[in-house]
């Protein structure tokens, strides 16, 4: 990883956190136990633990010794449209299972999301999301034909489809999202592993080009014992700074 190191010192902490090599109550080393490991100052050292304090996961200061707070880690923005890469950033390992990939009339709520006629032909694509080989999540899309199209040609399994998408030239350069619970249906039960009724958190996601054309539309649920999000704001902040979202506890 590039980068200051103060980055690369907490990018390190994350990992071990979200691992569980550090558990939550876990004592983290000293600033002196990290200073050696990394042969940095104090400088950079003190600065990757405010970084980490401000991002909830560890707690302490003040002469107590950092501890493991939570096993929540940090989203930008910038990489909250792809799964694949908001994983790799954490260091940690995103996988894919497509499950189906198929042309089909929208559905009605595809339709008003996407600014179809009902009817009109879509690409569905229903795949479970990875971490470190674990179910975490399940995707529903629906993308316009002429972007949809597009994956018939690629493995989406392979790894990201809106990195794929992006080196064909298609913009998506906006992203709207909705957050709220459903109960897990019979296939959330199933490739989710939890019991059918179960709570998941919901995202609503909708994307489109710079210019404002629906391009994607998808229903994507998390299990809630793994994943969960906070968004934090500002005052001084047009919009919310990032995204905080909770990695595995396994």
């Amino acid at each position: 990883m590039d980068g200051p190191l103060y980055e690369r010192i907490a990018a390190e902490i994350r990992h071990q956190i979200a691992s569980g090599n550090l558990p939550v109550g876990a004592a983290l080393p000293s600033e002196s136990q990290l200073c050696e490991h990394w042969g940095a100052s104090r400088a950079p050292v003190r600065q990757a633990l405010a970084a980490l304090r401000a991002e909830g996961l560890i707690g302490g200061g003040q002469g107590k010794p950092p501890v493991v707070r939570s096993q929540a880690v940090t989203q930008s923005f910038e990489t909250f449209l792809s799964f694949s890469r908001w994983a790799q950033d954490l260091g940690r390992t995103p996988g894919q299972r497509t499950l189906e990939i198929a042309k089909r009339p929208a559905s009605p709520e595809a339709a008003d999301a996407l600014g179809l006629a009902e009817g009109e032909p879509v690409v569905e694509l229903l795949r479970v999301r990875l971490l470190d080989g674990i179910p975490a999540m399940i995707e529903r899309t629906a993308f316009v034909w002429s972007v949809g199209r597009l994956l018939f040609d690629h493995d989406c399994d392979s790894g990201s489809i809106f990195a794929y998408l992006s080196s064909q030239g298609v913009d998506l350069s906006r992203g709207r999202h909705v957050f709220d619970a459903v109960n897990a249906d019979s296939t959330d039960s199933e490739l989710l592993e939890i019991p059918a009724g179960a709570a998941l958190l919901r995202e609503r996601r909708h994307t489109s080009s710079a210019a404002g054309d629906p391009l994607e539309y998808s229903d994507d649920r998390y299990r809630p014992d793994l994943v969960s999000f906070t968004i934090e704001n500002s005052q001084q902040a047009v919009r919310p700074a990032l995204l905080r979202t909770q990695g595995l506890t396994s």
